[in-house]
């Protein structure tokens, strides 16, 4: 029996509706930007894979290190424990983080880095007797699917059946050049009428509601604001993090730097699961106290799993090289000149690039999740490329080991799909 077939008896797939879901492509094989199906078919992964295999699949650093950590320390729970791989992940990670950054918390994957995030700051303000019940959140964000990271996001595509059990939130546009002013007046009037406990974002892009990008001085306005007030403000970095947006981190590009940052996806390639909740020393000495209840009580299994914290290591090592970045800074151009190639399309809605990240909007209504939406999905699968269109918003985010043959390619079906879906 093929995978396909096999896949059908039990599994159940994330974001798909299985009574009229395309069956799925059973894959055998990753090299570098490349898959390769049961049928020897090859695909080249246009997203790295939901933004996480930023350094490639199979990578031989990556893995080489995952080995070595796995025949001396495999795994051991971390309370009550301490290891050299999570110590030397978190003194890696010091290096590259906002100065303002001094703790780090284990989580195991990018919604529990943002519900860890959420709890800190709820009882950030409990601990001192405060009792603050609201976050603020952008229109349209999205950061992950537990409750509070649900919470949190605005897509009602994913939030719509789970309305009713949500934590309390006031959401605002995300900041543009022409709407600062109104935005910050609707953030002045939540802070007067709430108990704000925190400001969650993901900085300058936001990913699943389609690759929008707000402005830089408007995002530091809004943090500027909460602080004053002390609304913790935390950075849903789990996408943009690690080089997307041109810096290692979106929030290199701001002035205002959150007390609390989330990572998790390029942090280990996509070799291991972990996350990361990482946080100023303010936030961490509010949890200080005689009181054992004013600790933090909050935990996963497979906390700072050290072969996860080895990938980690190894993935910062070939973020700084001279290699991947330079890589970067080609498919940034490249994305730049396609831009420029197709703006003028009468398909092309929008388009428009940062950093790794190309996102193109199409003069065309589509739902998020439609048989059109799915045609033009399939489309991209029949002809070898891994995209997957958020409604009728194309993206591309391509692993840093990408070739510029395997780019052209991309860039070659997306214009013919530019004449077919009009």
């Amino acid at each position: 029996m093929k995978l396909i077939e096999r896949d059908k008896a039990h599994l159940w797939h994330p974001l798909t509706q299985h009574k009229t879901a395309t069956p799925p492509v059973g894959l055998v094989k990753a090299k570098g930007s490349l898959f390769w199906d049961e049928d020897g078919k090859e695909y080249i992964d246009a997203i790295a894979s939901w933004y996480t295999s930023m350094y490639g699949h199979g990578n031989e650093a990556i893995i080489k290190a995952i080995t070595a950590q796995m025949e001396s320390l495999d795994f051991v729970m971390f309370s009550g424990f301490t290891h050299e791989p999570a110590i030397k992940l978190a003194e890696e990670l010091m290096k590259i983080l906002p100065a303002n950054q001094q703790k780090i918390f284990f989580n195991d994957n990018g919604s529990t880095a943002v519900e860890a995030a959420i709890k800190m700051a709820f009882q950030y303000h409990h601990n001192i007797g405060e009792k603050r019940d609201t976050l603020i959140a952008f229109e349209d964000g999205f950061h992950g699917d537990t409750f509070g990271a649900m919470s949190a996001s605005g897509l009602a595509s994913y939030n719509a059946p789970f309305e009713d059990f949500l934590l309390k939130v006031k959401r605002i546009p995300v900041p543009q050049e022409d709407n600062l002013f109104e935005v910050l007046e609707l953030l002045e009037q939540i802070l007067i009428e709430n108990e704000c406990a925190a400001f969650v974002f993901e900085p300058l892009v936001q990913g699943a509601a389609g690759m929008k990008f707000h402005s830089v001085s408007g995002l530091d306005a809004i943090i500027k604001r909460c602080q004053e007030t002390d609304v913790l403000c935390v950075a849903d970095e789990i996408m943009t993090g690690f080089g997307k947006t041109g810096t290692n981190f979106a929030i290199d590009q701001l002035e205002y730097k959150p007390e609390i940052i989330c990572l998790s996806k390029a942090l280990t390639a996509g070799m291991f699961p972990l996350s990361i909740t990482s946080c100023s020393q303010k936030v961490f000495d509010r949890f200080l106290s005689e009181d054992v209840h004013k600790g933090f009580f909050h935990a996963h299994t497979f906390s700072a799993h050290p072969l996860g914290c080895a990938a980690a290591i190894a993935g910062i090592k070939l973020l700084n090289s001279s290699e991947i970045k330079n890589q970067r800074e080609t498919i940034a151009s490249s994305h730049i000149h396609f831009a420029q190639s197709i703006k003028d399309h009468p398909s092309v809605k929008n388009v428009r690039c940062k950093g790794v990240i190309l996102a193109i909007d199409l003069n065309i209504k589509m739902e998020r999740y439609g048989n059109l939406r799915d045609q033009l999905y399939q489309f991209f699968i029949e002809r070898g490329i891994v995209l997957r269109p958020l409604g009728s918003t194309i993206y591309v985010l391509p692993p840093y080991v990408i070739t510029k043959e395997e780019l052209k390619k991309i860039y070659e079906v997306i214009e013919e799909s530019l004449v077919i879906f009009n």
